[in-house]
C-alpha cells in the first residue's frame, strides 16, 4: 500500500493535488491523523500539525493546508484541518465548512467561530482553482465518543455532507480512538474488524452521520514516537479509499467538462 501512494497518479494531470478536507468534532483526533499519516511516510514520529491536549475548546484556529511528504518530495495529496464542530454556535461554523468544500477560503484564514466568511469579505476567493476546492470530505468521530455527540454536532455534520452530496464530493468516516471503545482491540489492534464492540460503533457512527458502513475507517492514531506495522496497515488503508475516492471524483468532474 505504501509503494502504490508513493507512486499515486492523479486523474487529471493538470491538477496540483488532491485536497481532503477533516472536519468533526471537537478533540476527535483531526491534528493527530494528518500527523500519524506523516508518520507513516517518513518512517518516525512527525507533527505537521499541532495537537492540544485534552480540552473542550478547537485548538486548530485557521485554515492551512497540510501536506504529506515522503523523503524530500510532496505527494500529490494534502489535508485541510479546521476548527471543531461544537454545540449551540459555538465552534466551526457550517457555512465556513461549506465555503471550504467550494474553494472559497484563502490559506492561513483565521476562522471566527462566531460568523462565516462572506462573498463580501477581501479574504474570501471569488474565482477558485480546481486545486482550491476540496475533492474528499473526511468526518473524523471518536469510537468511543459517539453516542455523547450532541444532536447540535450532529446536525452540522449533516448540513455539510447534504452539501457535499449535491456537489458530488466523495465522502468518507475515519473513526478514531478505537482502542478506548474496545479493551481487545486496545490490547491488540489487530482485532479491529473482528471486534463486535468496533463494529456497533460503526454502525451507531453511520446512522448517526448517514455513511454507508463501508466508508468507515477505523484507524489508531499516533500519540506516541514507537511506529507500529499493525497500527499503519490500518492508516495506510485509510488513506488509500481517502485518495481512490478523491480520484474518482475529479476523474467524474473531467467527463462532464
Amino acid at each position: 500500500m505504501v509503494a502504490a501512494l508513493r507512486n499515486f497518479k492523479l486523474s487529471d494531470p493538470d491538477m496540483k493535488q488532491l485536497r481532503c478536507l477533516l472536519y468533526g468534532p471537537v478533540g476527535a483526533g483531526k491534528s493527530s491523523f494528518v500527523n500519524s499519516v506523516n508518520n507513516v511516510f517518513q518512517g518516525r514520529s512527525a507533527h505537521n500539525a499541532l495537537v492540544a491536549t485534552a480540552s473542550g475548546t478547537s485548538f486548530t484556529k485557521s485554515y492551512n493546508t497540510h501536506y504529506i511528504r515522503d523523503g524530500d518530495k510532496r505527494l500529490p495529496f494534502a489535508f485541510n484541518d479546521v476548527m471543531g464542530l461544537e454545540a449551540q454556535d459555538n465552534g466551526m461554523q457550517p457555512e465556513d465548512l461549506i465555503n471550504a468544500l467550494k474553494g472559497h477560503i484563502p490559506e492561513g484564514y483565521k476562522f471566527n467561530p462566531w460568523f462565516a466568511l462572506t462573498d463580501e469579505s477581501a479574504e474570501y476567493i471569488k474565482k477558485p482553482m480546481s486545486s482550491d476546492k476540496v475533492h474528499c470530505l473526511v468526518s473524523v468521530v471518536a469510537a468511543d465518543k459517539i453516542w455523547l455527540m450532541s444532536n447540535d454536532v450532529i446536525v452540522k455534520m449533516r448540513k455539510v455532507r447534504e452539501k457535499a452530496s449535491e456537489l458530488g464530493i466523495a465522502q468518507v468516516v475515519v473513526m478514531t480512538m478505537p482502542d478506548k471503545a474496545c479493551p481487545l482491540v486496545e490490547m491488540d489492534v489487530k482485532k479491529m474488524y473482528t471486534s463486535k464492540a468496533i463494529k456497533e460503533k460503526m454502525q451507531i457512527c453511520s446512522n448517526e452521520v448517514g455513511v454507508p458502513m463501508n466508508c468507515i475507517l477505523p484507524v489508531k492514531n499516533y500519540h506516541e514516537g514507537v511506529l507500529d506495522n499493525d497500527m499503519d496497515i490500518l492508516i495506510l488503508n485509510a488513506m488509500t479509499q481517502i485518495v481512490n475516492f478523491a480520484n474518482d471524483y475529479i476523474w467524474n468532474l473531467q467527463q462532464t467538462a
